[in-house]
């Protein structure tokens, strides 16, 4: 990337280093470069909050109020672009898919095509599962639903770890370890699926308090 206003190459960096104007953000860059913090599964969270906080302050587009239009769009989509990395950076599940999806394989897609990955059995037992807390649901029994929920969490972080440590590989690979892309896609499968049971039984929950 070039800057707008010097020409002078700006990289992932929010302003240019030669006159100081904010720069454009660079197609293809990542919530990491946003932040300005290396591609991985483990981030110093203390550092994060630092780095956020300090862009947060650089950026904001009050401080841009009277400078060139260019410059207070820019500010705009920084500080937009700053706020998403840091929300999914900030929490280890967002971060797991995304950086599974940095790595090829976006389980968010809504074309269906994540879920042709997950194995058979898998499948049935979420359907078994579904229709254990559907009957729950229709008896009103969320202590049920609540105990089913429980040991759902409980697999949910297993699952979390399992992809973790799958990405860690894969990273650590340089990119190059197809088995544990594979692993890491599978497990997060489960958590996407556990996650939204978990989020069935806390609809439940809310209707009981209503």
């Amino acid at each position: 990337m070039t800057c707008w206003n010097c020409q002078s190459a700006t990289g992932a960096a929010p302003f240019c280093a030669a006159c100081g104007k904010l720069a454009a953000r660079p197609p293809g860059a990542t919530h990491f470069d946003t932040i300005g913090l290396p591609r991985g599964m483990d981030l110093d969270v203390g550092a994060l909050e630092r780095q956020y906080r300090e862009l947060s302050l650089k950026l904001h587009p009050d401080r841009f109020a009277h400078a060139d239009p260019r410059e207070r769009r820019l500010s705009l989509e920084q500080t937009t672009g700053l706020n998403e990395a840091y929300k999914v950076l900030k929490e280890p599940v967002r971060r797991a898919f995304y950086l599974l999806k940095l790595e090829g394989v976006d389980l968010e897609r809504e074309d269906g095509s994540s879920r042709g990955s997950m194995p058979l059995a898998f499948l049935e037992e979420v359907m078994a599962l579904r229709e254990r807390l559907e009957e729950a649901r229709e008896a009103k029994d969320l202590d049920a639903a609540q105990a089913m929920a429980g040991e759902v969490l409980t697999r949910q972080q297993e699952a979390l770890g399992q992809a973790q440590d799958a990405l860690r590989a894969r990273l650590a690979s340089g990119g190059t370890d197809a088995d544990a892309l594979q692993r890491a896609g599978l497990a997060l499968g489960r958590v996407r699926y556990f996650t939204r049971f978990l989020e069935e039984v806390a609809a439940m929950e809310e209707e009981a308090l209503g």
